[in-house]
């Protein structure tokens, strides 16, 4: 089974005055299905060029090759990891720390159970944050300023545009997921405003760590709203349907893939599942690591992933009809901000004194 590929350009053209009403209306349905049974979903915006996501990569990988000292001169544990470097061996996969987690997996088919890791993934994430924060917030750790690495003067640039694209993606996406829904179109676009949204590209070193089965992010959900990906030039992300299917991802180039985190989860009071991933070395990793280095390029593995955020200090509930489903009582109001932070500690990103 593939994912639906939806092209956001009849929208946009809708939106300026353009397109059928009910091309868009059944487009809008196609997002909502796909994040409701699949979790994901790929789009294409013609907004984000397969050239801008190569610019970007370019860069990260540049960054990323640095020897781990220099890489460690932008790290800030005080500040949670939500700014600059994160180490490999810092992020623990939920799967290894979740007791009800580590039932579920038990308990699925063998081919569809995810590789287990043996410890804390032994990759490296940058966080950048991107867009406009809020001027006041009982959450001012969720959004520290920005840290530059010193040397790439391209760097801000880099990211503030690739970052902005992927936030627009998501902003149309998510307009869309709303009317599929048959919620107000800025239903959940109006509570994203101000949230701590990440660019958050992944590092990992394929020459050390590049042999099939390595476990590069252990089996997990997202936290925030929405999770958006640029194509990597390396595949090994597998994502589960919401049947329990396991099912590698193919991001066809010029393509970005969607995510659905937890927030989401919360307001379609569990409508829509926060879909469940891993990132392994497969064959077809193998494979383009072999013509990798036949072309003298890259290592790194570099993941052009952006975290979509809801609003720290917005309330997560469940909205509009979704208020009165069976399940709704298991989402209570909760501020987004305390739900990250409770989140964070579990995965090892926050101190301790928060579990």
């Amino acid at each position: 089974m593939d994912l639906p590929v939806v092209d956001l350009a009849p929208f946009l053209g809708a939106a300026a005055g353009g397109e059928e009403e009910e091309e868009v209306r059944a487009l809008c349905a196609t997002v909502s299905a796909s994040l409701r049974d699949t979790g994901a979903l790929l789009v294409k915006d013609p907004r984000c060029s397969a050239a801008d996501n190569d610019r970007f990569l370019d860069v990260v990988e540049r960054y990323f090759a640095r020897s781990a000292e220099a890489k460690r001169l932008q790290e800030r544990p005080h500040l949670h990891y939500q700014v600059g470097v994160t180490p490999e061996g810092v992020e623990v996969p939920r799967s290894l720390v979740d007791k009800d987690m580590q039932e579920k997996i038990r308990s699925m088919p063998e081919e569809s159970q995810p590789a287990t890791p043996k410890g804390p993934d032994p990759k490296w994430r940058y966080m950048w944050r991107v867009g406009p924060r809020p001027a006041n917030t009982r959450f001012k750790e969720l959004n520290s300023e920005p840290v530059i690495p010193d040397g790439l003067p391209e760097w801000k640039e880099t990211m503030d545009s690739w970052g902005s694209k992927m936030i627009s993606a998501i902003e149309v996406v998510a307009e869309m997921a709303a009317i599929g829904f048959g919620l107000p179109k800025d239903a959940f676009t109006s509570l994203m405003k101000e949230g701590p949204h990440l660019l958050a590209p992944t590092g990992s070193d394929l020459e050390r760590h590049g042999s099939e089965g390595t476990v590069f992010a252990g089996f997990h959900y997202d936290l925030n709203f929405l999770t958006i990906h640029g194509r990597s030039r390396f595949p090994g992300l597998n994502i589960w349907l919401r049947n329990g299917k396991k099912m590698e991802v193919k991001v066809p180039v010029g393509c970005l893939l969607i995510q659905s985190g937890k927030q989401l989860e919360w307001l379609t009071g569990g409508e829509c599942l926060a879909g469940m991933h891993e990132v392994v070395v497969t064959k077809r990793t193998l494979e383009a690591i072999a013509l990798a280095k036949e072309q003298n390029r890259s290592l790194w593995r570099v993941s052009s992933t952006l975290f979509s955020h809801i609003a720290s200090d917005a309330i997560l509930k469940p909205l509009g009809h979704f208020a009165e489903t069976p399940n709704a009582a298991s989402y209570p109001p909760i501020c987004a901000g305390d739900y990250v932070e409770q989140e964070l500690s579990v995965i090892n990103l926050k101190g301790k004194d928060a579990l």
